[in-house]
């Protein structure tokens, strides 16, 4: 039986297991291809024809993987370019809507109200996602200090909240989104969804949803 039988009768019968071992070890066909041409029938040669077909359907198969391969490898190091200029990072504060660290001390956050909204409202909630604080403010962009206030005024305990800005229209809410802040950055990670930064408390941030880049101040 030669070649062009036995890959006639794996692709009938769908063994892509069979064909997928023959087709990533050129190697192993060539061995196969010398073996066909050796014990051929003299007096029933294969035609010519049909070993350049097979040889350049395979050759083909084998420049792919040896490119899937090199596609592979510069990914790698992109990856790892990304992850060197993000070391950069730490040790810097970088603004994003993330979850905020809140240790009793005031936390700057950078609101931007939604355009026609005459009112903003700070909403503050734990990390079991229970509402602690509804705090109005200004209707500007001008950073604010949040003093970490719960809903008697008193300061919340030392945690981490997530706190979104309602853009209301009289009583109608027109939007309503996470607020961005600055935290400090203390490692950079890598991964196959692109390069996370951790922030002060344990917080992780995808370095794409970072909007700003300052050093720390003080």
């Amino acid at each position: 039986m030669d070649i062009s039988s036995v890959s006639s009768a794996t692709t009938a019968t769908q063994a892509p297991a069979a064909a997928s071992k023959i087709t990533s070890d050129f190697n192993t066909f060539l061995r196969m291809l010398t073996v066909q041409m050796q014990n051929q029938d003299p007096l029933k040669p294969i035609d010519s024809a049909d070993y350049a077909v097979q040889l350049a359907t395979f050759s083909g198969v084998e420049q792919q993987v040896r490119t899937n391969q090199l596609l592979a490898d510069l990914q790698g190091r992109f990856q790892q370019l990304g992850m060197a200029e993000m070391a950069s990072w730490v040790g810097k504060e970088a603004r994003s809507d993330a979850p905020v660290l809140y240790e009793g001390s005031p936390v700057t956050l950078s609101p931007n109200p939604a355009v026609g909204s005459d009112r903003a409202v700070l909403v503050v909630r734990d990390e079991a996602g229970n509402l602690v604080s509804r705090e109005e403010i200004p209707v500007s962009t001008e950073p604010y200090q949040w003093l970490g206030a719960g809903m008697d005024g008193a300061p919340l305990p030392t945690g981490i909240y997530s706190i979104t800005l309602e853009s209301m229209r009289g009583e109608t809410r027109i939007d309503a989104r996470p607020i961005e802040h600055y935290a400090l950055v203390t490692e950079a990670k890598g991964g196959s969804a692109g390069t996370t930064l951790v922030l002060r408390g344990g917080i992780e941030v995808a370095a794409t949803d970072v909007t700003a880049l300052r050093n720390p101040k003080g």
